[in-house]
């Protein structure tokens, strides 16, 4: 049996830059793995959506549905379960993927690149969300990254969640300003678009770029975490089963690092 199709889903965007970002990470995923059909979609902003791409493969083909969402909010547990539950076929719907140490890393890394000094404050840029558990997502993500630079690090909303960025900004220049250090934005956003050009828009003395890049390779870590999502989902007989429960099975050892 031929494995599982991964379905590569993103949120979409009108930005020219931003979808050519995440064009270039699926083409990425596909090259890694070319044993494996790798297709991408969107839910919301552009075409095709999942419906549409399930109808593009082999009626029998079993998916993976992969989340390129940097944490878990509406669209993982109500849009992406509900196409997964209505499939003609066996679909499941992987986590998220966020929060990850290895996220952390990256971010932390372009910080220390920035020139992130002991006495600079950090405001992580999320894009927000009116589901709690994305937003505790992304304050999860937070404190991992205040923990691994050892520099204070809060999160900044852009839409639906508290604190506004603009706020967070705000109140980490003054600790800053009172340690003769900056405020760095680090952008926990996944590619260019309008949330980006809001992030970079405020009033910090640095912003860093999305995790993507329009014409530039992606880093390998974000290949690897997508294909470790993918992994935890695919293998161990987890198709058997009835169509579309849309739950993620539970992490293998590999993935709990």
């Amino acid at each position: 049996m031929s494995a599982p199709a991964l379905l590569a889903i993103s949120h979409g965007t009108s930005s020219p830059s931003g979808q050519r970002a995440v064009a270039t990470f699926v083409a990425a995923l596909a090259r890694r793995r070319p044993d494996v059909t790798v297709l991408g979609g969107f839910v919301d902003v552009q075409r095709p959506d999942v419906d549409d791409v399930l109808a593009a493969l082999q009626r029998d083909r079993p998916a993976v549905v992969v989340p390129l969402l940097l944490s878990a909010g509406y669209h993982v547990h109500v849009d992406l379960a509900r196409s997964a539950r209505g499939a003609d076929r066996p679909v499941r719907v992987a986590r998220a993927l966020g929060p990850d140490d290895r996220l952390v890393r990256l971010l932390a890394s372009r910080l220390i690149a920035a020139g992130l000094a002991s006495g600079d404050r950090v405001v992580l840029a999320c894009a927000g969300s009116s589901d709690r558990r994305a937003v505790e997502d992304c304050r999860a993500v937070a404190a991992s990254l205040d923990r691994r630079l050892g520099v204070a690090v809060r999160p900044g909303f852009i839409s639906a969640a508290s604190p506004a960025l603009a706020q967070a900004v705000s109140d980490a220049a003054a600790a800053a300003r009172a340690d003769g250090g900056r405020v760095l934005v680090a952008s926990y956003l996944l590619a260019p678009g309008y949330f980006a050009e809001l992030a970079r828009s405020g009033a910090a003395d640095l912003v860093t770029a999305p995790l993507l890049a329009a014409d530039e390779e992606p880093p390998d870590v974000l290949v690897d975490l997508v294909w470790d999502r993918y992994d935890e989902v695919a293998p161990g007989g987890l198709f058997n089963s009835a169509a579309g429960t849309g739950r993620p099975a539970p992490p293998t050892r590999r993935s709990r690092r």
